[in-house]
């Protein structure tokens, strides 16, 4: 079954919440590429190995924003807290085609108190 986009990042994040590598394998192309102020372009086995079982580790994690931001390219937005830590906001863009995810990029954020701050102050 192929799934739209949305659907495909929505299935790997749902996916890598509860730690389901058997359905992320699938949603992911093999030639996949994984990128974050920590990664630089690892491969699919690296992710899944390295990154991926790293769910276990967060009280939280809460999706904020799911937009399509142009055909096949999804930006998600999500406020996660690790344990002992102070919440905070991330954005991941994933790129999907024909069904899988072939590049993820992930922008680490600030604390969430400090951003829900910022936001409220420039709506003032």
């Amino acid at each position: 079954m192929i799934r739209t986009p949305m659907e495909t990042v929505l299935a790997q994040f749902a996916a890598y919440r509860v730690g389901d590598r058997r359905a992320a394998r699938l949603l992911l192309s093999d030639d996949m590429t994984f990128t974050s102020p920590q990664d630089d372009h690892v491969d699919k086995v690296t992710f899944l190995d390295t990154c991926f079982p790293t769910a276990e580790r967060f009280l939280r994690q809460e999706l904020v924003n799911a937009v399509e931001i142009e055909p096949g390219l999804v930006m998600l937005r999500y406020i996660a807290q690790l344990r002992g830590e102070e919440p905070f906001s991330n954005v991941e863009i994933m790129t999907v085609v024909n069904g899988q995810i072939t590049e993820i990029e992930v922008y680490f954020g600030g604390v969430e108190s400090r951003v829900s701050e910022r936001r409220t102050s420039r709506q003032l």
